[in-house]
């Protein structure tokens, strides 16, 4: 299968020339099929033209894959998901909070914590084999944003306030050791610069390489409920308010889904495809 010789336009701005086999390449991150996967590259190459957004691929992309497996359409969907978790960023605290749990951590979301100059508002507090990190979250409703230099510089003084107060406090059973900085879009290249430097951990949609969180998304199954093919925009916004963040809190609450007004055979359709997508 041929690319087309066709500029597109990436969600940063920039223009480049399509190649079809990126396209299969994310198809394949969703786990569908080698059929389906040239079935819809088959079908996305001739209503391709100059200038198209690759958000407009993406979306007709997303729409031929959800009627051939809606499993894979939901992880194809996660990056725009976790966009959709928003406006706010509390959602977004909650799905790293459980990323750290599934890796060992206790966590605590939104402490107030004593610095020896200020207090902080923490995001998460983990602790794990005696010793506490911050972690702070920016979640971004923007694709295109981009968290720069800036970004670190300032958590980084932060959690030095705040770990110069917890080290000397006798009443403290663990070691504050690190402060973590998460985003749900990028690091500009100076900010991984500098918190390495410092050793500031970062973790974003696509860092560490082949350890971002698309990857512990995946690994953990914690998939958010924004990716589900059989609810509404309205009805995710639902559960969101009411504190249902991740597809296997809604599978333990189901309770919620007959809460907001959905039938019972709608409800057996949620719950088939949230245990296809988690392998429950």
């Amino acid at each position: 299968m041929e690319n087309k010789n066709i500029e597109i336009k990436k969600f940063n701005g920039d223009i480049e020339r399509f190649d079809v086999e990126k396209l299969k390449t994310s198809l394949r991150r969703s786990k569908a099929s080698e059929d389906e996967i040239d079935e819809i590259a088959k079908n996305i190459l001739p209503i391709l033209y100059d200038g198209m957004p690759s958000k407009e691929i993406y979306i007709k992309a997303f729409a031929m894959l959800k009627k051939q497996n809606r499993t894979s359409a939901s992880k194809y969907s996660l990056k725009r998901a976790i966009f959709d978790l928003g406006p706010t960023g509390f959602p977004f605290e909650r799905l790293v909070s459980a990323l750290l749990r599934n890796k060992g951590f206790q966590t605590n979301v939104g402490v107030i914590l004593q610095g020896e100059c200020v207090t902080h508002e923490v995001d998460v507090l983990a602790e794990k084999d005696g010793n506490t990190y911050t972690v702070e979250c920016k979640f971004h409703s923007d694709p295109k944003a981009v968290s720069n230099i800036k970004v670190p510089l300032y958590i980084n003084s932060r959690f030095l306030d705040i770990q110069k107060r917890w080290n000397n406090d006798p009443e403290k059973t663990s070691k504050l050791k690190q402060g973590w900085l998460v985003t749900n879009t990028r690091f500009s290249s100076d900010a991984i610069d500098y918190a390495n430097c410092v050793g500031l951990h970062l973790l974003s949609w696509d860092y560490p390489e082949n350890s971002g969180i698309k990857q512990n998304v995946d690994k953990f199954t914690l998939y958010p409920i924004t990716t589900l093919t059989t609810l509404t925009k309205h009805e995710k916004e639902l559960l969101i308010e009411n504190n249902i963040i991740l597809t296997k809190e809604l599978y333990e609450s189901s309770f919620l889904l007959e809460k907001i007004g959905i039938s019972p055979l709608r409800e057996k359709k949620v719950l088939s495809e949230i245990k296809k997508l988690c392998n429950l």
